[in-house]
């Protein structure tokens, strides 16, 4: 079935290893805090997953 309310993929505003030399000191600035933003974002979701790690290793790996 098709779903009207769908969104199209979007193509991210920028790729890793992408040509810099079109882009504005204000949309690299901005490139830049949104890449910050996404770093933090990663790290709160790997320290997410390594509380879970941990709780399940103590929880199975009992000495």
């Amino acid at each position: 079935m098709f779903d009207e309310d769908a969104q199209p993929a979007r193509t991210p505003a920028y790729m890793i290893g992408q040509i810099l030399d079109s882009m504005s000191v204000e949309e690299l600035d901005h490139t830049i805090q949104r890449l910050k933003e996404e770093i933090e974002r990663l790290e709160r979701a790997r320290a997410d997953k390594s509380g879970h790690l941990a709780a399940a290793e103590s929880l199975f790996f009992k000495k």
